[in-house]
């Protein structure tokens, strides 16, 4: 018997939705004259809901490698939105928070997101946002089961 999913690409579905939210997110970041990419923003985001967080857990919550979060956050370092500091009982580790300046763009950047996110939503329903989050969530376990990670939180 033939699997539904055997010739049904959801997995191209999938990346071209995100390609099509990450570009639009983009372009309103930069019409709004914001300085930051998408990713920079995600990491912006998780910092301003998880403030003095690991930076090896903040690479796990966005699903990004370390050298890619290190990355990301040696830039907003310049930009003066992030800062690092050691955690007291671990030098080896270090413990990542937006500063004054990164909780303010953050402020002034999350209407534009928003924008976009409903933008995207457009009239589906409450209960639509369930099936799709629910669906999601399997389909993360089901490649997930074997590691044993929990599933990211939402961007």
């Amino acid at each position: 018997m033939t699997h539904p999913s055997d010739s049904r690409a959801y997995f191209f579905k999938i990346d071209t939705t995100i390609k099509k939210i990450r570009n639009a997110l983009q372009k309103r970041f930069v019409e709004a004259g914001f300085d930051l990419t998408v990713d920079q923003w995600v990491v912006v985001d998780h910092l301003h809901r998880n403030p003095g967080i690991a930076q090896a857990t903040l690479a796990e919550m966005t699903a990004k490698d370390a050298p890619t979060v290190t990355r990301i956050i040696d830039l907003l370092v310049k930009k003066e939105l992030v800062e690092r500091r050691m955690a007291g009982d671990d030098r080896r580790k270090f413990l990542v928070s937006l500063t004054q300046t990164g909780e303010q763009v953050y402020e002034q950047m999350l209407p534009a997101v928003v924008e976009i996110r409903r933008k995207g939503w457009g009239s589906l329903s409450e209960d639509d946002y369930r099936h799709f989050v629910r669906i999601m969530d399997e389909i993360y376990q089901n490649f997930n089961d074997e590691e044993g990670k929990a599933t990211p939180e939402n961007a």
